[in-house]
Order: C-alpha cells, then structure tokens, then sequence
C-alpha cells in the first residue's frame, strides 16, 4: 500500500502515514509556465494499491484537476 499526496494538505499526508508507519509516496508536481499541471510517480506503483489524499479546498478547480491528474498519473502507471 502506498499514500501519496496533492498540494492541498501535505500536513494531513504526513499525519496519515506516520500513524500507520509508511513512508509518503514520491510524487512531483509542477507546472507548466502556460499553467498546465503535470504529476510525475518518482517510485514503482506497479500492482500496488494506492490512495490519494487531496482536500477540495479552496481554490476547489485547482485542486480538482490536480486530483485527476494524480489519479491519471497512478492509473498509467499501473497501480
């Protein structure tokens, strides 16, 4: 199992996985000077199950989308 995290609420991830004694997932967030969100799994998520945990807070788009994309990300890679 891993957890990886959005930008949203990192505090919160961290809190999570230290409770249950795992290590955060690697995971890069940037974007593109056009403003294009793009997530890269900087580790294997092959086979594994994995959860995300990402607040829909405000600015509630922002975090959506990147949400998706994270979720996008995971799925291409197999997890």
């Amino acid at each position: 199992m891993k957890i990886f995290a959005g930008s949203s609420n990192l505090t919160l991830a961290d809190a999570i996985c230290n409770n249950i004694g795992i290590d955060l997932g690697k995971l890069t967030i940037t974007a593109f000077p056009d403003g294009e969100t793009f997530a890269k799994i900087e580790e294997n998520v092959r086979g594994e199950d994995v959860y995300v945990v990402q607040s829909t807070c405000p600015p509630t788009n922002h975090h959506l989308m990147e949400l998706f994309i994270i979720m996008d990300a995971l799925k291409r890679a197999s997890a």
